[in-house]
């Protein structure tokens, strides 16, 4: 072979050890885009970073559809690790962070819900302004907003079988709370449980317990709880009262035998099982039930006051995934945690984690998706003027804000009301000696 062949075989293969090479330092740039992959310099190699995630995972389908997103966003973005943290436990949401907090291991990202104590101990860190830009509004505290609200507040109603209905000569839905009392009495006299509760799982005893408390309190005086803190109104006060007499009334009543046992999860067979008529949620149980069984068939409504009113949780507040001042301080974590967020809010994204839990988005662009009849119907009544949105005992902040140990105290105080037949005044009392009892701690 001559010298020139020889020559130029050699640069072909010096040539090809180059752009192997320059192909090899790409690794881990896939460029940008809906997969939320990285712009990078060519030959660069991204740096791998690993964050961890903590949210509340009582409800199967909100923890299933965020799984898929970390999936898919780590396929996406092969340098970043996700680390799920989170555990579907009966303890509160508020109780499994406080253990996290003390074990050091505090989600880098994480779902809030106590936003001031969270804040004003210095646990979580502003929200990076190009985030809040994704944003319409957002509930601040004291003057900084917090959290990325990846949902917007849902309304609670009740889920009810359409066969369970028929099959008890119930042919027209409530327009007051004693028409609605008048069917549960229908439900019960064919043979049915009216209405399916699972005390097991704290969260879940404050569904009714907030339709009661929004019905005659907040409805009318929103800033009840700032008035309670400074004892200018008690829980013995009469509306409070009749508030959790219907409450007691209602599981006394009218919910299954075994309610304090039965979890959450367990409600929705349930009520495709036959063995009870109805279970009083929010609509990220539809995509649970159509999941066990497309061909059930059910409705939602909401369930009207005594005067015929509907009031509804359905204001926005200061709840959603924050940063840790720790992974605020690392400039790695922040970006990823940001590139991730960014992607979960992505229209593609977004539309499948709302439509899997049911969910009313909170962006700024618009999200589109398919719904079925009874969230359509979850639409309609959040946008009726004539609807009144309120807040749960807990969702308020600000003068209003509540102990954070006080909601889940409460609950238990009336499960322990409804299992004693105990008397409503004198356990209003003990709720008022409590309430001033974490003040005064949290004062101090």
């Amino acid at each position: 072979m001559s010298k020139f062949w020889l020559k130029l075989l050699a640069i072909s293969i010096l040539l090809t050890l180059i752009l192997s090479a320059c192909a090899g330092g790409n690794k881990g740039n896939h460029g940008s885009g809906a997969n939320g992959g990285d712009n990078g310099s060519i030959g660069i190699e991204q740096k791998e970073v690993s964050f961890t995630i903590g949210y509340a995972s009582g409800d199967r389908g909100t923890k299933e559809a965020i799984e898929h997103a970390i999936k898919a966003f780590m396929e996406a973005n092969p340098a970043i690790q996700i680390v799920d943290t989170s555990e579907t436990t009966s303890s509160s949401y508020l109780d499994w962070l406080k253990i996290k907090d003390a074990v050091g291991e505090f989600p880098d990202l994480v779902e809030i819900r106590d936003t001031k104590i969270f804040a004003d101990a210095g646990k979580i860190a502003e929200l990076p302004p190009d985030l809040q830009d994704l944003f319409e509004n957002l509930p601040t505290v004291d003057g900084k907003a917090y959290n990325v609200p990846v949902y917007t507040q849902a309304p609670h109603g009740l889920i009810y079988s359409k066969k369970a209905y028929e099959a008890a000569g119930i042919t027209k839905l409530p327009q007051t709370y004693d028409e609605f009392l008048a069917i549960q009495e229908k439900l019960k006299a064919s043979g049915i449980t009216p209405i399916a509760v699972g005390g097991k799982d704290i969260f879940h005893m404050g569904f009714w317990t907030n339709k009661f408390l929004i019905d005659y309190l907040y409805a009318n005086d929103p800033d009840w709880n700032s008035r309670r803190t400074a004892r200018q109104a008690s829980f013995t006060d009469a509306n409070v009262v009749q508030a959790i007499t219907d409450y007691k009334e209602l599981f006394a009543n009218y919910v299954n035998k075994d309610w304090l046992s039965t979890a959450d999860n367990q409600t929705a067979s349930m009520l495709i099982s036959g063995k009870a008529a109805q279970l009083f949620s929010g609509p990220w149980m539809f995509g649970q039930i159509e999941q066990a069984d497309p061909g059930f068939e059910f409705g939602w409504y909401p369930v009207p006051d005594r005067q015929g009113k509907v009031n509804i949780v359905g204001l926005p507040s200061p709840i959603g995934w924050s940063l840790s001042t720790d992974a605020a301080k690392d400039a790695d974590k922040t970006e990823a945690i940001k590139k991730f967020v960014r992607f979960f809010l992505e229209p593609q994204q977004y539309a499948k984690y709302l439509k899997t839990t049911n969910a009313i988005p909170t962006t700024k662009e618009k999200i589109t998706y398919e719904v079925g009849q009874q969230m359509q119907e979850v639409l309609r009544v959040m946008a009726d003027p004539n609807v009144h949105k309120s807040l749960a005992i807990n969702n308020w902040w600000g003068e209003n804000q509540i102990p954070p140990e006080f909601r889940n105290w409460f609950y238990k105080l009336l499960q322990e009301l409804v299992i004693n037949d105990g008397d409503v005044a004198e356990y209003m009392k003990r709720a008022d000696a409590e309430y001033d009892k974490q003040v005064k701690a949290i004062q101090q």
